[in-house]
């Protein structure tokens, strides 16, 4: 079996966002902690790595009974989707990541906004001699909207689908968690929306997408569930 599986969709950034960028040349009065932007369009961007890794990390957490001193000895499951390195066991990513970037700059400019990024300053202070630390950190909006695409590789009709429950899993727990930096002091919360796998190369049995599908709904449609109770609340 040879098929790919394109799982579309966006992410959206719920507390403000930060991706480092490079600070190799950093002018007097610049940002002190940039983040990372589209060199074309000078926009902000969700790195697939980013995303990938923050995902595999939760997971390892979630799957291996044992500490793994590196990836190359996560839990099975786990090797097989995100690939293996190890001598002797090496392994294929079956999932591919790319990079995200933004959606909706003109509603955001619509909203009064000139900037797609904010600079949030924040200061710490030596408890023994009450001397300030200032610095100023670019974050992503609440509310910026990036596009998701995520191709997974089919190999094995009976492993498609417990392929796709653990990126699932993955998924629904970077929602919980943060993309990013500074996540403890708020930054990164993210939800993903409107998720969708569909056959872009090969066939893939209808019974064995339609699973695929309920499984990614059922992970991002909990987050939602419960971020809407809180509104309301």
């Amino acid at each position: 079996m040879y098929a790919k599986i394109q799982i579309t969709g966006k992410i959206e950034v719920q507390t403000g966002m930060h991706i480092g960028g490079s600070t190799i040349f950093s002018p007097i009065g610049a940002v002190d902690a940039p983040v990372i932007k589209d060199v074309r369009t000078n926009l902000p961007m969700i790195p697939g790595s980013s995303l990938k890794g923050k995902m595999r990390t939760l997971l390892a957490k979630a799957y291996n009974t044992t500490f793994a001193k590196k990836p190359d000895d996560d839990a099975e499951c786990l090797t097989r989707l995100f690939g293996c390195a190890k001598k002797g066991a090496v392994r294929r990513s079956r999932v591919l990541i790319y990079d995200s970037f933004l959606l909706n700059e003109e509603e955001l400019r619509n909203q009064g906004l000139q900037s797609m990024t904010e600079i949030k300053f924040e200061n710490t202070i030596n408890r023994a001699t009450a001397v300030a630390n200032p610095r100023q950190i670019e974050r992503v909006f609440r509310g910026s909207s990036f596009g998701l695409d995520i191709i997974y590789e089919a190999e094995k009709e009976e492993e498609v689908i417990e392929d796709l429950s653990v990126l699932a899993e993955g998924m629904k727990l970077v929602q919980y968690d943060y993309l990013g930096g500074n996540g403890s002091r708020g930054y990164g919360k993210v939800r993903f929306q409107d998720i969708m796998a569909s056959v872009a190369v090969g066939t893939v049995p209808e019974t064995v997408m339609d699973r695929c599908n309920e499984l990614l709904q059922q992970a991002v449609q909990f987050h939602g569930q419960q971020t809407q109770a809180g509104d309301r609340a």
